[in-house]
This record gives structure tokens, sequence and C-alpha cells, in this order.
């Protein structure tokens, strides 16, 4: 089983508490921290952006990122998410047998 980080921004707490909520309910992540108060500075539509955003970072299957990320797709109220996979290339291996376990 190979595990992976789904690491991902929403606009508020109650919209990344509801996308984590759904994903670590549905199995398609084991879990999924919340990490608020983070400043994003980009580029939108032409215009430099300067907003507060949340990080959500789920822990899951890279069988299952295809099917969590369209979850995201269709729970985020942006036009555009954040929504990126990066392997987990070594670790705990009791815990990584974990995020297997509690994946479906």
């Amino acid at each position: 089983m190979e595990a992976v980080l789904v690491y991902m921004t929403a606009g508020s707490m109650e919209e990344a508490r509801k996308i984590a909520s759904a994903l670590v309910e549905e199995r398609l992540a084991a879990c999924a921290n919340i990490l608020p108060q983070m400043e994003s500075v980009y580029q939108w539509k032409g215009k430099i952006e300067n907003d507060a955003e949340v990080v959500v970072i789920a822990k899951t299957k890279a069988s299952l990122a295809e099917k969590l990320n369209a979850r995201v797709l269709e729970l985020h109220s942006y036009e555009v998410p954040c929504v990126v996979t990066m392997p987990i290339t070594g670790g705990n291996p009791e815990f990584l047998a974990w995020i297997g376990e509690e994946t479906q």
C-alpha cells in the first residue's frame, strides 16, 4: 500500500471542517489535519490577491487520491481549489499501515 498526503486549502474553518469530516467519514482519508490562519498571496484573473485561508492535509492511499480529489471538488466553494497529492516516501510503518486500514 502506497500512502500519500493530499494538501488543500479552504476559505474558512467551517469549509475546512466540512471537507475534512466528509473525507474521513467516507473513508477516503484516514485522517485530516486542519491548520488555521494561513495567509496566501497569489495571482487570480490578473490581480494580486491576499487572503486568509485554512490548510487541510489528508492522509490516504495513493489508490484513493483521484477519488478524494473529485470529492473535494464537489464540496469546495472555490472555482479552482488547490488540491495536490504528494507521495510519502517513509515513516512509521505502523502509522502507514493504519492509513491503509482506515481507508477503503
